[in-house]
């Protein structure tokens, strides 16, 4: 189950980083374009007009709607590093206090934390379900690239499933950590 759960979390982790790739390029490409596109109507059409026309021509210029691509496109990714996160504890930590504390009362504090990440991540999928059918629905599109809003919702939910699946089963190790009073997992 183990080794089930963890290809599970660097699967999501390469798909986020994938998207979070092409995002990137999709940025650079645009601002690109757009740079490009206002030297050519600056002073490249004043020196050279003929040039300056049959480039602006081909379409250089932003991508149209690259922020609604990048806004659905990192929500998704945001939720895809959630599993590897929760898997390898990957969260922030203030452990100044905690650092003192006997081995047991340390696990009972991983316990709690752990179950309340898997209720907090169990919630969000719900209300990500809830808001995708409310975004279906109501057939609510993009501004620019009029694509359903529901799509972004959809691959956001899917990656919120897989990190309430790891969250689930991290609570339920630390639980068993708990109960058999020695670390299960590193």
């Amino acid at each position: 189950m183990h080794t089930l759960i963890v290809r599970l979390a660097h699967v999501m982790a390469h798909l986020g980083g994938l998207v979070l790739c092409l995002l990137i390029l999709l940025t650079c490409l645009s601002i690109s374009g757009r740079v490009l596109n206002g030297v050519l109507h600056g002073w490249v059409e004043t020196l050279a007009p003929g040039f300056a026309g049959w480039a602006l021509n081909l379409g250089i210029g932003p991508i149209n709607g690259d922020f609604e691509i990048v806004e659905a496109g990192v929500a998704f990714a945001i939720f895809a590093f959630l599993p590897l996160c929760q898997l390898t504890s990957g969260h922030a930590v203030v452990d100044v206090f905690t650092t003192n504390l006997s081995p047991r009362v340390n696990r009972i504090l991983r316990m709690v934390t752990e179950v309340v990440f898997a209720s907090v991540l169990i919630l969000i999928a719900v209300q990500l379900f809830a808001g995708m059918q409310s975004k279906f629905r109501f057939g609510e599109n993009t501004f620019i690239l009029q694509f359903p809003v529901w799509w972004g919702y959809a691959a956001s939910l899917f990656a919120s499933v897989a990190a309430v699946i790891v969250g689930v089963y991290m609570a339920v190790q630390r639980i068993r950590e708990c109960a058999h009073g020695r670390d299960l997992l590193p």
